[in-house]
């Protein structure tokens, strides 16, 4: 995969409701959010669409292109607006983003380290950074 884009842009059909407005990308199926001003389901549209391709990335998917200029067929509430993701602080987040793992160890072994107030998940970490013989290239905490 060759370097991704930094920032996207995809149009979004914004649509007024009288309990607020809802918020979809017709290129992105799945991907809607909405807010009950326009602040703020623009915000909302905005970090929906950076999630959604954050993780369409990580997971290989092809990311369609945006149809821009298309005429989408529109409701008398809808509006289409471009929306714009900035995509860097998702992918980082992502990148961090915690996963939970299920281990086994012997029982003494986990009272002993429960009595001596071991955190086994930062064990894990610095032994797996150890092992892999990788660095922490930026704090976690």
């Amino acid at each position: 995969m060759g370097k991704l884009p930094d920032r996207y842009l995809y149009p979004a059909v914004f649509r007024f409701d009288d309990d607020g407005i809802s918020v979809y990308f017709p290129d992105l199926p799945g991907c809607f959010t909405c807010g009950h001003t326009i602040e703020e389901a623009y915000r909302m549209a905005r970090d929906a669409l950076a999630g959604y391709l954050a993780v369409s990335e990580e997971e290989g998917d092809e990311i369609p292109a945006p149809s821009l200029g298309a005429d989408f067929p529109l409701e008398d509430n809808e509006r289409v607006v471009l929306v714009e993701a900035w995509m860097p602080p998702y992918r980082s987040n992502y990148a961090d983003r915690a996963v939970k793992k299920t281990l086994t160890i012997p029982r003494w072994l986990n009272d002993a380290a429960e009595e001596a107030g071991i955190n086994f998940s930062h064990v894990l970490q610095e032994a797996l950074l150890e092992r892999l013989g990788l660095h922490q290239h930026h704090d976690s905490n």
